[in-house]
């Protein structure tokens, strides 16, 4: 039953831009499995999902490497650091699942404008990037939950340019989070190898569908679904 779980999360994360490592932690949670194998397979399928759908977004020409760099530069030793770090973050996290289901209200029911405005002056990116990543690192997800709503609300860019950008950013900082983990435990599931062909159908598929069929109305609105997955996640997780 997990793996049809899986392949689902993929489908529907891949198609906005994201790689799906709530919906993962979730759905391993909900089957019971220890907290020290889900944070390292949710992390290893992110990257997995996340590559699929940066090529596939990238390949439809909405990458913006101007808008990721910085986030990026500043995101991964952040990242890394968060994912080698284990601290009590309960209250943390259920202070960000409700930002979260708030980011989700206000997409379906007023979805701000589709315009292209100004991309971040450097230090602001910087510092979004540097604060995205240590989250990243901290709750087992790839950063990349939280970045769209900031851009799209910010109106960085456009939609499916912003879904572009967050899957490459998710890819980075799920591996150096992965990388993190692996270098504190010298382990590594195995539960991720065999859950990672249903990941890698439904990231193909989910990202074709959200790069090249969607319209940017639609993608908001399965964001705001994401998002709040996401949310009840970190808050009942």
């Amino acid at each position: 039953m997990l793996t049809p779980a899986v392949f689902a999360v993929a489908f529907l994360y891949s198609s906005v831009g994201h790689a799906g490592a709530s919906g993962y932690i979730a759905a391993m949670a909900l089957f019971g499995l220890a907290p020290e194998v889900i944070k390292p397979t949710a992390l290893a399928l992110n990257v997995l999902v996340a590559a699929i759908t940066s090529w596939q977004f990238r390949r439809a020409g909405h990458f913006s490497w101007s808008l990721f760099w910085p986030l990026a530069l500043a995101s991964v030793p952040c990242a890394l650091l968060g994912g080698y770090l284990s601290i009590p973050t309960r209250a943390f996290k259920v202070a960000v699942g409700l930002v979260l289901l708030c980011s989700a209200a206000r997409f379906l029911v007023d979805p701000p404008a589709e315009t292209r405005g100004e991309p971040p002056a450097l230090p602001v990116s910087l510092g979004v990037g540097a604060g995205l990543g240590l989250l990243s690192g901290l709750t087992g997800t790839g950063g990349g939950i939280f970045l769209p709503p900031i851009a799209i609300f910010l109106r960085w860019e456009r939609t499916k340019t912003i879904s572009a950008v967050s899957a490459a950013f998710i890819l980075v900082n799920s591996a150096s989070g992965l990388a993190g983990h692996i270098g504190k435990t010298r382990t590594f599931p195995g539960l991720a190898w065999s859950l990672a062909l249903a990941a890698a159908a439904g990231g193909a598929a989910g990202s074709y569908l959200g790069s090249t069929r969607l319209p940017q109305a639609a993608i908001k609105r399965l964001l705001a679904v994401v998002l709040a997955v996401a949310g009840c996640k970190l808050i009942f997780a």
